[in-house]
C-alpha cells in the first residue's frame, strides 16, 4: 500500500473527526456566511508527486478552495428553489458515503441496498398519498427524473405505431404538448432526440396564470385527428408555482390517447399539506410524475426520484435494459434499477431520504411545507407594504415573484438584484414574466425565519434609499 495511504488509514479516525468538526462549524456558522461572493482562484494548480496526505488536503482546502463556497445550505439562499439539508439528510449523506454500495438488484450476491431504496419509495408515496400502483428510483436531479420519464414516454409513443425507439431510434414525429415547461423537460426533449423545440404550446389559463388552458389543449388534442402524444404538465411552475388542472386533464385521458407526464419538481409536495393538497387532485392518473428531494424535502445535493406507473414496466425495461449484461438475468424476473433507469453506477442516494422521513415523519414535513409558504406569503406582504415593490403575480405556494414598482424602474430591477446578492446577506434570482423584469424568492429551506425576512427587507430598503 501507498505510504501516504497507509498513514491515512492508520489515523482515519483523527482525519475524519476533523472533518466532521469543520462541518458542524460550517453548519453552526450558515447566517454569517455569505450567501454570494466573488472570491476566486488559479485553478491550475500543479498535481503534486508524492501526494500531501488528508489532513494536509484538508489544510489546503481551508486556504484556498473554502472561501469560494457560500452558505447555499442557510435560511436566506432563495433562489433556485434550494432546500438545505436537515440533520437526519446528513446522517444519511455521510453513512451513503461509508458503506459506498452500488445499488442495483434487490435479490443480489454483491449486496440488496435496493430494497432500502424500494421501501423509500414506499415512504414517499405514502407521504404524498399516491398508490403504490406507482413504482420510482432515485436520480440525480429534475432532469434525470424528467429525462427517465420523458424516455419512457418516448418508447410508448413508438409502440403506439408498432415500433420499439429504443432499439431502432425514432422514425415518426413525436407530438409534445406543453404550457409552461420548465427547462429541465425541454433539455430532457433535446437529450432524448426528440427536439429542444418540437413541441407544441398550449395556451395559458386567462389572467395572471401559467397553468395550461384546458379547452386550448382539447382543442390542440383534436387537430392531432387521433395521434397519439405526450402531455408534459406541470405541479408548481417555477415563476408563481402554478398548477394544471390534473382533475380535467384525468377527464381527457379518458378520451384520448396521450401519456401524461407531471413536473412537479417542488410543487408536488403540496400533496403533504390539508391547507395545498386540493392543486394536485387527479395526480394519480398520470403516467409518470417527476419530483426533487434536495428541494423540499431538504436532503444534500442531489436527490429527485421518478414514479412511472407499474403498467410500464415493460416499456421501462425496453428503454433502459442493459441488454449486454446476461449475467444480470431476466429483467422482469429479476428487477434490478439498472434495467429501469439511465445509470448503471448508481450511490445509495435514497438513505438521506429515508433517514429524512423516518426522522421527521409526515407531520413534521407538513409543518415544513405549511411554515414555508407562510414564509412566501409574509414576504410578499412586506413588499406590498413597502410600496416601492409590486407582485408580478398571486403567492400561490411558496414563490414569490416581485419586481420594482413603476414602469420607469424596469431599467434598475438588474442592477438592483446585483446590488443586493452581493451584500451576501441573501441570494435571489432574476425572472422575467409577463414582459417585465422580474425576481424570485423561494422558500423550501427548513432554517428560514421571519427574522430572517425583516433582516432581508432592511437590507432591500437601505439598497433603494442610497441607490435609486
Amino acid at each position: 500500500m501507498n505510504s501516504i495511504l497507509q498513514q491515512d488509514l492508520n489515523n482515519f479516525e483523527k482525519i475524519l473527526e476533523k472533518a466532521k468538526q469543520q462541518g458542524i462549524n460550517f453548519l453552526n456558522n450558515l447566517e454569517n456566511i455569505p450567501t454570494s461572493n466573488k472570491n476566486t482562484i488559479d485553478s491550475k494548480r500543479n498535481l503534486n508527486e508524492l501526494g500531501l496526505g488528508s489532513e494536509e488536503a484538508l489544510k489546503e482546502f481551508n486556504n484556498r478552495l473554502a472561501p469560494l463556497l457560500v452558505s447555499s445550505p442557510g435560511p436566506r439562499y432563495w433562489g433556485f428553489v434550494t432546500g438545505g439539508s436537515t440533520p437526519a439528510s446528513i446522517v444519511g449523506d455521510w453513512l451513503a458515503s461509508v458503506y459506498d454500495q452500488n445499488t442495483q438488484s434487490v435479490t443480489s450476491q454483491g449486496g440488496n441496498s435496493a430494497l432500502i431504496e424500494l421501501e423509500t419509495i414506499n415512504l414517499l408515496l405514502q407521504l404524498l398519498e399516491l398508490p403504490d400502483s406507482f413504482l420510482g428510483g432515485f436520480v440525480t436531479g429534475a432532469t434525470m427524473s424528467n429525462f427517465t420519464s420523458l424516455a419512457v414516454a418516448r418508447q410508448w409513443f413508438g409502440k403506439q405505431f408498432g415500433k420499439d425507439y429504443a432499439k431502432n431510434g425514432i422514425s415518426e414525429t413525436i407530438n409534445i404538448l406543453t404550457a409552461t415547461p420548465h427547462s429541465s423537460s425541454i433539455k430532457s426533449l433535446s437529450m432524448l432526440g426528440i427536439g429542444s423545440q418540437n413541441y407544441t404550446v398550449v395556451k395559458t389559463t386567462e389572467g395572471n396564470r401559467e397553468a395550461l388552458d384546458i379547452n386550448d389543449l382539447e382543442e390542440k388534442i383534436k387537430a392531432l385527428n387521433g395521434k397519439p402524444f405526450i402531455l408534459i404538465s406541470s405541479a408548481g411552475t417555477v415563476n408563481t408555482a402554478d398548477f394544471d388542472d390534473f382533475e380535467a386533464i384525468s377527464e381527457l385521458k379518458e378520451k384520448y390517447n396521450f401519456w401524461w407526464h407531471i413536473d412537479g419538481a417542488f410543487g408536488g409536495f403540496a400533496a403533504v399539506s390539508e391547507r395545498y393538497k386540493h392543486y394536485v387532485k387527479g395526480w394519480d392518473g398520470a403516467d409518470s410524475i417527476t419530483i426533487d428531494c434536495h428541494k423540499w424535502l431538504n436532503v444534500p445535493y442531489e436527490s429527485a426520484f421518478y414514479l412511472i406507473k407499474k403498467d410500464h414496466i415493460h416499456l421501462q425495461i425496453e428503454t433502459f435494459q442493459n441488454s449486454n449484461a446476461p449475467y444480470l438475468g431476466n429483467a422482469l424476473e429479476n428487477f434490478n434499477y439498472l434495467n429501469v433507469v439511465p445509470e448503471n453506477s448508481r450511490r445509495l442516494r435514497a438513505l438521506p431520504v429515508w433517514f429524512s422521513l423516518v426522522a421527521y415523519g409526515k407531520e413534521g414535513f407538513q409543518d415544513l411545507i405549511e411554515k414555508s409558504t407562510l414564509l412566501a406569503l409574509h414576504f410578499g406582504n412586506a413588499l406590498v407594504d413597502d410600496g416601492r415593490f409590486e407582485l408580478l403575480a398571486p403567492i400561490r405556494l411558496n414563490n414569490v415573484c416581485f419586481t420594482l414598482k413603476g414602469n420607469e424602474n424596469q431599467d434598475n430591477v438588474n442592477s438592483f438584484l446585483a446590488k443586493l446578492n452581493d451584500t451576501g446577506k441573501v441570494f435571489m434570482t432574476p425572472t422575467f414574466y409577463q414582459h417585465k423584469k422580474g425576481i424570485r424568492a423561494s422558500f423550501v429551506n427548513w432554517r428560514t425565519t421571519e427574522e430572517d425576512i425583516k433582516m432581508v427587507m432592511e437590507v432591500m430598503k437601505n439598497i433603494i434609499n442610497d441607490n435609486f
